[in-house]
């Protein structure tokens, strides 16, 4: 009896021995890979500076390819590829010094030759960079070494670490610039290990990045999901871990009562509009835009389309931002105004108009809305639902269609009005002159005051319906960290998250 409770109490204390061994090993090894998604797919390509769509840069931008600053949740401005800089009290000189022993994927390494090429390129006679005025105020790039870049601009801009610091701005490796779109070599994180069109992108970490080891995501798998009611069974499935810019407002209780799950909501800097073709008949009569605008209930918008997480806003521009000023007054919902105005277009009811709407929810569901209001007043807006290429080739690029909804996400993006061949068609003289006189001015109090000015222009031209400022919801994981709450641009900073 007594040998054989040996020889247990011996094979118990081997095994316990075993598990404590085994325990410390268990305990370092977390998890590396994770699930993320996204509402659109990128289009027509990874490289940002090769296309309009947001949804370029919230894969690609500090993953795959980086910039000399960065941009945080808060709106802080850091340097990434440059280390510091100074600017010059005019605002019109900037002296960038260039990190270090920093390489591209595929070897080369980055210097102030890379930096050089990258913003000429985005200026080049064939580029489409959508930020291109930007780099157009640059008058000359020096590089007195390979590690100081010296932008002299023609007028000063204040605003330009926080450009540097957006898609647009991405540093390229020369020889790999024109085949970026799908095959991206950047200075970043992860490198594109496969594409799997209309379904998911899958990024792996780079060994070869200088903070490789401070990277905790082995691989990450960013997956498209457009449709409401999937983006959140994937998210209950355990499919996604996480799932910024999610439109999940009519289901958010079920997430929010669960421990399983964390909620963001945070602000933003989009705009949600009603985009109105200028340049068709009768659209480019500024009392037929009008009438479209007093016809429309904001409120009522905001609940169809995404639940009532949004702020109202009268022109291109949301609170928060410098300069704002409320301009919600100047188009307010008014059905008589708009018949009347209607009526002194010589316009005769049912004036007949086609709205294409891009499958993101709140375009979806506030294109309904706004459908039934425009009704009321005698306008009969034709729903045509396309996909995101379609209405990135036919609404934005060749621009067919009279109205569309969008969100433009950019900050920092009022100078739209002020690009000829824009989608919308807006061209005024007035306003090109303006946007001139702000782009000049470097006193921040005149700047907003021109700044308001430039809000009440559009406002009063009804270039566009201004719908709302979007409150940008992310579900995910309860374990995963190092998400943004705020988003002051559409990224998905991979190499801060990381499981608890």
């Amino acid at each position: 009896m007594i040998r054989r409770r040996t020889t247990l109490f011996t094979a118990t204390a081997l095994a316990t021995a075993a598990l404590l061994l085994q325990a410390p090993a268990h305990a370092q090894s977390k998890k590396d890979t994770l699930v993320l998604a996204m509402q659109l797919e990128p289009t027509p390509g990874l490289d940002p500076t090769a296309g309009a769509a947001s949804a370029i840069a919230e894969v690609s931008l500090y993953n795959l390819f980086e910039t000399l600053t960065k941009i945080h949740s808060d709106s802080r401005i850091t340097g990434l590829l440059a280390e510091s800089w100074t600017v010059s009290p005019d605002l019109k000189t900037y002296t960038f010094k260039l990190r270090r022993g920093v390489k591209f994927q595929n070897g080369e390494p980055f210097d102030s030759a890379a930096v050089k090429f990258s913003f000429e390129r985005a200026v080049g006679k064939d580029s489409v960079n959508k930020d291109k005025a930007v780099f157009a105020n640059i008058e000359r790039i020096d590089t007195p070494d390979a590690h100081t870049v010296v932008l002299n601009l023609k007028n000063g801009n204040v605003d330009l670490p926080f450009q540097l610091g957006q898609g647009t701005a991405i540093i390229v490796e020369p020889k790999s610039a024109p085949t970026n779109g799908t095959r991206p070599v950047g200075t970043g994180p992860y490198k594109l290990d496969a594409w799997n069109k209309g379904s998911s992108v899958v990024l792996s970490r780079w060994d070869g990045y200088r903070n490789a080891k401070d990277v905790k995501l082995r691989r990450v798998t960013i997956r498209f999901i457009s449709d409401v009611a999937a983006q959140a069974a994937a998210l209950l499935s355990g499919d996604v871990d996480v799932f910024p810019r999610v439109a999940v407002q009519r289901s958010i209780k079920q997430f929010e009562g669960n421990k399983k799950f964390q909620v963001i909501v945070g602000g933003s800097r989009a705009k949600t509009i009603m985009a109105i073709n200028n340049k068709r008949k009768p659209l480019d009569d500024v009392r037929v835009r009008r009438a479209i605008l007093a016809a429309i209930d904001r409120k009522a918008v905001i609940e169809g389309a995404v639940d009532g997480f949004g702020v109202p806003i009268g022109s291109f521009y949301v609170p928060g931002a410098p300069g704002y000023v409320d301009t919600t007054a100047i188009n307010p919902f008014d059905q008589a105004k708009a018949r009347a105005l209607l009526h002194q277009a010589g316009v005769t009811p049912p004036l007949e108009l086609t709205m294409k709407l891009p499958p993101v929810s709140y375009a979806r569901q506030g294109g309904e809305v706004i459908a039934a209001q425009l009704a009321k007043v005698g306008i009969h807006a034709k729903i045509e639902n396309v996909e995101w290429a379609q209405w990135m080739s036919g609404v934005y690029g060749q621009k067919a269609y009279d109205l569309t909804i969008v969100s433009h996400v950019e900050p920092l993006d009022f100078g739209n009005f002020a690009r000829p061949g824009y989608y919308w068609g807006y061209e005024s003289q007035a306003f090109n002159e303006l946007w001139t006189k702000i782009n000049a001015t470097v006193d921040a109090g005149q700047r907003n005051r021109l700044m308001a000015d430039a809000q009440k222009m559009v406002a009063e031209e009804a270039v566009a319906a201004y719908l709302f400022q979007p409150t940008f919801i992310t579900v995910a994981n309860a374990r995963v960290k190092g998400l943004w709450k705020d988003v002051p641009l559409s990224v998905n900073d991979l190499a801060a998250m990381s499981w608890q």
